[in-house]
């Protein structure tokens, strides 16, 4: 590969599979009607005037299909860690016994599910515009670097595999896609 090429193909592949892996992450957070810990992944709470993810003042587990159990690693977070469940709007009814608080996983209607799926399938769109953007500007960038002395042919090549990186991360996406919709559909 030519030295021109390589930053730019790197560049390119590089934020292909940012957006893949991002999308991989933001499906793990659906709550799809079982037990996922994940899903507290973005609720923040309060710890002594700082901002820190739930799970760095308490253990998230997950004891049946149904419930998520929270167990808080100072008993006196255990009513912040309540508000910050209820603030961060996922759907949950926490309730606690003094030590652990539990969050019972509530069934997922099916206009739930069909809302859930419209949010996936938009997520897997935004992710493909990311990745068609990363393949324009790597064809600009290599259009460019053959004005500045690339060979043509060698431009082509490039270009070429760009595309088969683009077609790559398209068809990833769609494979995440269509996983989380018979996931999400599956009752």
């Amino acid at each position: 590969m030519s030295d021109v090429a390589t930053p730019i193909i790197d560049k390119a592949k590089s934020k292909m599979d940012d957006a893949v892996k991002y999308l991989e992450e933001d499906l793990k957070t659906y709550r799809i009607g079982k037990a996922n810990p994940v899903v507290f992944r973005n609720v923040v709470v309060d710890y002594y005037g700082s901002t820190v993810p739930l799970d760095q003042v308490a253990s998230i587990t997950t004891p049946d299909a149904k419930t998520i159990a929270i167990q808080p690693w100072e008993k006196k977070m255990i009513p912040v860690i309540e508000k910050a469940i209820i603030d961060a709007n996922i759907g949950f009814a926490p309730s606690n016994n003094g030590e652990v608080i539990r969050c019972v996983v509530p069934p997922i209607t099916e206009e739930n599910r069909r809302d859930l799926v419209k949010k996936a399938r938009t997520a897997g769109e935004n992710a493909k515009v990311i990745v068609r953007n990363a393949r324009r500007d790597a064809v600009d960038a290599l259009k460019k670097a053959q004005k500045e002395g690339l060979a043509e042919d060698m431009e082509k090549d490039y270009e070429e595999k760009v595309q088969k990186m683009t077609d790559a991360a398209s068809k990833k996406i769609e494979e995440l896609i269509s996983g989380k919709e018979k996931e999400i559909m599956t009752v």
